[in-house]
């Protein structure tokens, strides 16, 4: 063990100077340059350029020539004069003197004293040239020499056009499919691809041809990138990742530069696999911007059209692409021969969510008394992301109490901070308040014991959240894909249990109503409108506008008339008022356990399922009515993610 520990030590401390290393090799160029320079400068601060010979002022040499002293005289350009002279003791030496102005007499007196002379212009000294060139050189290997290091460094400055693609580092742990829970199918489509590039003579024996391009497609936080990053794990392929901003500058042509590099990249690596993050950010519907045909993303979409399916294709090259926007997508993408595959990676549901769970769980330390299932069941409708957060965050109670272990109750208050926001304990509200409030949630909880259908209740507390002042949760069995008509009926009758709690006891309502009369009549207007449980009849009236700029629904088309208007109206208050008055009549008929519980709350704060069924006698399991209800089946995708929640807020939340 310790040998296994010391090597793996080395190998991180290895890795550790690898960077140093990297950087060295960088700059050694820089530090070279360096010392030439200095160098050049050393060998001209020190090196004697002056003519041989002492040099003599110019008043001396006229003094040594009126004295016949002078034998010899060359004329350097006009300014310079080096010659020899002898001295009366018969001593020659060689002089140099410079002429500090325009002399016209200097022939005659030379002439007269019989001096030889001659002129020429003064010779030029390689060392010389090689000085006068030197601030050229300088200039043109600092600009080489920074070229170089941008090309190679992240600043990009001098290659807008590149693309910035990475390529897949498998260096440590890898990620493959087994790292990811759930997700069966996509799992499977994605497997098919890589067992495709692994083993091409399997699916050519037979004339099948390897897919050009596979989406993934879900909601944010479902696992796409991590699917991504398995896919690489798994494939012993060269596999290059990028994101769909990265190819959108503020220059023109620039994003088409980049996808025409990014795919000569992919064929000079064949077989490879490209994987671009957010698809949506390049590939929207072209005709959609103001732009025009113009537009600097259409034209990077139009070059991502013809490099993925055009006149100069080649295989090798997989695209693996996500995005959670398929519908502002172009249809060209989404064509047989550019995305063959589109792979839907859903929300996952109670098995998954579980496994999930438990994948996470593992880097933490947990007590025994943490219950897994129960934890998936009562987070329906959470994405990967959303449990990978649940569990960081009861770590993060657990270690704010100093505990060693993660105990059941931090996942609860971190699954409650997710849901309706941190608990503001320092709140301090009057008697009377929290009287109110303890009576609207006794409401809404008491109501889930005398509906049929509804799912069972969690807990219920008045400790304020967010902007409720409390909530009553419940916590379904089981994830549902479709809802029928009594359970919708139900969640319309606990939503009115608030209303009519404040009703009875205080002969008025307050504005903490408002999300539960917002939630009812939304759910009775879609009964009527988009699911046919009416006396109307099975018609679905109104279409959604969904605006390609928005990307949201903003207003429903009115495709029927007046009339039918008036008709909706109707059944839509019928519903209500219907609900309305059989809530009425149950906490009626329960005023006596609406008291209790309600003093409960006021007195505790909080109570579990367990609680209130002790406190007013209801059997450990099942309803406490068997009212019989039509449960008319609507289909919702998605129905499963909303949770039973009713907020009783300062302001109406």
């Amino acid at each position: 063990m310790s040998n296994s520990h010391s090597n793996n030590g080395d190998g991180n401390k290895n890795r550790r100077n690898e960077p140093q290393r990297s950087r060295w090799r960088n700059n050694r160029f820089a530090v070279l340059f360096l010392f030439l320079i200095l160098g050049i400068f050393m060998l001209l601060l020190f090196t004697d350029t002056r003519s041989e010979g002492q040099e003599i002022p110019y008043s001396q040499f006229l003094g040594y020539l009126s004295a016949g002293e002078i034998e010899t005289v060359k004329i350097l350009d006009q300014y310079e004069i080096q010659g020899t002279l002898t001295r009366r003791s018969g001593e020659s030496q060689q002089f140099t003197t410079n002429i500090p102005y325009f002399d016209a007499e200097l022939m005659l007196q030379l002439r007269e004293q019989g001096v030889r002379f001659s002129g020429s212009p003064r010779p030029v000294s390689p060392l010389r040239v090689v000085l006068e060139f030197l601030p050229w050189l300088i200039i043109f290997l600092f600009v080489w020499f920074m070229f170089r290091q941008m090309q190679g460094s992240g600043n990009k400055a001098f290659s807008f056009g590149k693309s910035r693609a990475k390529k897949f580092n498998d260096e440590g742990k890898k990620t493959n499919f087994a790292d990811v829970a759930g997700q069966k199918e996509a799992k499977y489509e994605l497997q098919e691809v890589v067992e495709f590039l692994k083993n091409p003579a399997k699916f050519a024996k037979i004339g099948a041809k390897i897919p050009k391009g596979v989406l993934l497609v879900g909601m944010p936080g479902t696992g796409k990138t991590l699917l991504a990053k398995a896919c690489a794990g798994e494939a012993d392929v060269n596999f290059f990742h990028m994101s769909g901003s990265d190819f959108v500058e503020m220059f023109v042509g620039v994003g088409a530069s980049r996808v025409r590099d990014l795919f000569e990249q992919g064929r000079r690596s064949a077989p490879c696999i490209i994987f671009i993050d957010e698809l949506d950010a390049v590939g929207r519907t072209r005709g959609a911007g103001y732009g025009g045909g113009h537009d600097e993303r259409e034209q990077t979409l139009n070059q991502m059209l013809v490099e993925m399916d055009g006149f100069d294709t080649k295989d090798g090259v997989i695209m693996l692409a996500a995005t959670n926007r398929p519908d502002v997508l172009d249809p060209a993408l989404l064509r047989p021969g550019r995305f063959d595959r589109q792979v839907v990676v859903d929300m996952p549901d109670l098995e998954e969510r579980e496994a999930i769970l438990k994948i996470h769980i593992q880097k933490i330390p947990i007590s025994s008394s943490v219950d897994v299932n129960r934890i998936a069941r009562a987070t329906p409708g959470s994405s990967g992301a959303d449990l990978a957060n649940l569990v960081n965050e009861a770590a993060l109670y657990a270690a704010r109490k100093n505990r060693d272990l993660v105990e059941m109750e931090d996942f609860e208050e971190a699954r409650d901070k997710a849901l309706m926001g941190v608990a503001r304990k320092s709140k301090i509200l009057s008697l009377e308040e929290k009287r109110k409030t303890a009576f609207h949630e006794s409401g809404h909880a008491l109501m889930h014991y005398y509906c049929r259908f509804a799912d069972p209740l969690h807990k219920v507390t008045v400790v304020p959240r967010g902007r409720a002042l409390g909530v009553a949760m419940s916590l379904p069995e089981k994830d549902s894909y479709s809802r029928g008509k009594g359970w919708l009926l139900d969640r319309v009758k606990i939503a009115y249990g608030g209303y009519v709690a404040e009703e009875m006891f205080y002969d008025e309502t307050t504005t903490g109503t408002q999300n539960d009369l917002k939630q009812a009549t939304e759910l009775a207007r879609r009964m009527v409108t988009d699911w046919g449980m009416s006396q109307i009849g099975p018609i679905a009236f109104g279409q959604e506008d969904q605006p390609i700029f928005l990307g949201k629904e903003i207003a429903r088309h009115k495709d029927y008339s007046e009339h039918t208007a008036q008709a909706i109206d109707q059944e839509v208050g019928r519903i209500l008022t219907s609900c309305l008055e059989e809530t009425r009549e149950i906490l009626q008929h329960q005023r006596e356990k609406l008291i209790s519980l309600a003093e409960a709350l006021v007195e505790r704060e909080t109570l579990s399922d367990l609680d209130v069924r002790e406190l007013l006698g209801f059997p450990s399991t099942g309803r406490n009515t068997d009212k019989p209800t039509d449960q008319q089946s609507v289909t919702e995708t998605g129905e499963s993610a909303v949770q039973s929640v009713e907020r009783h807020g300062q302001e109406g939340g």
